[in-house]
C-alpha cells in the first residue's frame, strides 16, 4: 500500500494480520530521507519497501512510514568483478534481469522477487542457500544509511563493523538505508539444474538434506499434516546454476511469467484443513520419487508463488500467520516435535518449507543460525493458533533457537531476549544512532525493542 503525507494511510504486513494507520511519506531524494529521519516526530518513523514483511515490521500506528520505492535503480555495475550498488528502494525483481544478462545472479534470494534492497538488508534475508552462502548481508560491501544522530554516515563490515552489522538484519531501527553496494554470484544461464527426492517420513527427508554437499541450493516442502509412520513427509529439491544454457533458452534470457490474481477478498478463505490436506496429498503424490538434473526458470525455482499475485488474500480477510524459527544443529528432535504438536492441535498448516542454515554473522538480530528452519503459514483465524504458537516459542527458546522478526506478528516481548541474547549490544548500538528514539515501529513497540 501507499499514501501521502497526512492521509493516515491503512497498512498491513503481507500477512494482513494487524493493519494500523500511519502517514505515509514519499521523498524523491536521498537528502529529503535525511532531513525526515534527522526531525523528531511523535510514535517516531520507520521506512517501508514492497510490504512483503509478514507482520507489523514497516507499519507504525500514529506516526510515519517513510516509502522508499521511489529512490530505486542501478548506479554502478561492476561486470567484471559481479559488484553492483543499487539505491534501497530497488527491488530484487529489477537486479535480477540486469545481472543475468551480464552472467550474474543474485548471492541470496528469497521466496519472492518484490523486496527491495534495502527491505533485503533490514531482515537480513536469507535462501536456499544458507548452508554455502549465508545471508544477503554477508555479501554487502558497504551501505549509505541515515541515521537520526549523525545524518548520512557510510557502514562498511571493515570500516565500522558495529553499526553496519547493527543495522543488517536490524528491522530498519538503526536508521533508513539509502543505498548499498553488494557482491553477486556467477551464472551461466537462467535455469537451474533441479534434483527432486520424495521422501516417507521427517527423517528420510532430513537425511536428504544433510547428505547434499554437492549443491549450492537445498530446500524441503514438508506435509504437516501427515501423521504417524508418514510425519514429515515431504519433497527434497537441490539445484545448482545451469552450466550453459539450453539449446531453446536465449543466453541468459529472463522473463518472468504473467501471474494470476487472486482476488482482494474471498470470503472465508481458500484454505483450510480439508483443501490443505487434498493440495498436500496431491502435491506429493505428482512429484517423482527420484529425479535428476530437470532445468527449471530461476522464476520457478527461487519465487514460486510470485505467479500468483495476491496470493495471500487466499486465507481470507482475517489474514495468516508465517511462523518462521530455527534450532541449533543437535536440536533436530525440536523439529519433529514441533510437526507433531500441530498435527495432534489439527492446524491446518500450508506451504511448509523446511532448510538447513550454515554458520552465522555477526549480526546480533540476524535470525539465521546453524541448524535447522522450518517454517509455515496458518489462516489468522484459526482456532487456538496463537497458544499453540507460544508453546512452539517456549520450545524453540528453550533448545536455543528463534523466531524470524521478519515474520513475526505476535512473539511475546518477553520471549525476545531468550532468542535473541545479543539484544543488549544491538541496543546500546542503536541508542548512539538514534538516542532520542526518532524511529519506531508497530514491530518495536510491540516487543519493546
Amino acid at each position: 500500500m501507499s499514501g501521502h503525507a497526512g492521509h493516515g494511510t491503512l497498512l498491513t504486513g503481507w500477512g494482513r494480520t494487524a493493519p494500523s494507520r500511519a502517514d505515509v511519506l514519499t521523498p524523491r531524494s536521498e537528502d529529503e530521507v535525511v532531513s525526515l529521519v534527522t526531525t523528531l516526530r511523535p510514535r517516531g518513523l520507520v521506512a517501508r519497501g514492497l510490504g512483503r514483511s509478514y507482520g507489523d515490521a514497516a507499519q507504525n500506528a500514529g506516526g510515519a512510514v517513510i516509502d522508499m520505492t521511489e529512490l530505486k535503480g542501478i548506479t554502478d555495475f561492476d561486470e567484471q568483478a559481479g559488484r553492483i550498488r543499487a539505491l534501497a528502494g530497488t527491488s530484487l525483481a529489477e537486479i535480477i534481469p540486469a545481472a543475468l544478462a551480464r552472467g550474474w545472479f543474485l548471492p541470496v534470494s528469497p521466496g519472492t522477487r518484490h523486496v527491495t534492497v534495502g527491505g533485503a538488508i533490514a531482515s537480513d534475508i536469507h535462501g536456499k542457500n544458507h548452508h554455502v552462502e549465508g545471508t544477503f548481508g554477508s555479501h554487502v560491501t558497504s551501505l549509505s544509511l541515515a541515521c537520526p544522530s549523525k545524518g548520512r554516515i557510510e557502514l562498511s563490515p571493515d570500516g565500522k563493523p558495529a553499526p553496519f552489522w547493527a543495522t543488517v538484519g536490524g528491522m530498519g531501527l538503526t536508521g533508513v538505508i539509502l543505498e548499498a553496494e553488494f557482491d553477486l554470484i556467477p551464472a551461466a544461464s537462467s535455469e537451474v539444474l533441479v534434483d527432486t527426492d520424495r521422501a516417507e517420513d521427517l527423517d528420510s527427508l532430513m537425511a536428504l538434506l544433510a547428505a547434499e554437499a554437492g549443491h549450492r541450493y537445498s530446500v524441503a516442502w514438508v506435509d504437516c499434516l501427515a501423521t504417524g509412520r508418514h510425519l514429515g513427509r515431504g519433497l527434497s529439491l537441490r539445484g545448482d546454476h545451469a552450466p550453459e544454457p539450453a539449446a531453446s533458452e536465449p543466453v541468459r534470457a529472463y522473463s518472468p511469467p504473467r501471474s494470476i490474481e487472486v482476488p482482494p477478498i474471498v470470503p472465508g478463505g481458500l484454505l483450510n484443513r480439508w483443501t490443505v490436506r487434498a493440495f498436500n496429498e496431491a502435491y506429493f503424490r505428482a512429484a517423482p520419487m527420484k529425479e535428476r538434473g530437470k532445468r527449471a526458470s530461476v522464476t520457478s525455482f527461487f519465487h514460486p508463488l510470485d505467479a500468483i499475485g495476491g496470493w495471500n488474500n487466499a486465507y481470507g480477510p482475517r489474514g495468516f500467520i508465517q511462523y518462521q524459527c530455527v534450532v541449533p544443529t543437535g536440536a533436530e528432535t525440536s523439529i519433529r516435535w514441533i510437526l507433531e504438536t500441530l498435527a495432534a492441535e489439527k492446524q491446518p498448516t500450508f506451504l511448509a518449507v523446511l532448510k538447513r542454515f550454515g554458520p552465522r554473522n555477526p549480526g546480533p538480530l540476524s535470525f539465521p543460525i546453524e541448524g535447522w528452519t522450518l517454517a509455515f503459514d496458518c489462516p489468522a483465524g484459526s482456532p487456538g493458533l496463537r497458544q499453540v504458537l507460544d508453546r512452539l516459542d517456549e520450545r524453540v527458546a528453550e533448545v536455543g533457537g528463534r523466531v524470524y522478526l521478519t515474520k513475526d506478528a505476535r512473539l511475546r516481548p518477553e520471549m525476545l531476549e531468550a532468542m535473541y541474547p545479543e539484544l543488549t549490544e544491538w541496543r546500546a548500538v542503536r541508542a548512539e544512532l538514534d538516542p532520542d528514539g526518532a524511529l519506531g515501529s508497530d514491530l518495536s513497540h510491540r516487543l519493546s525493542l
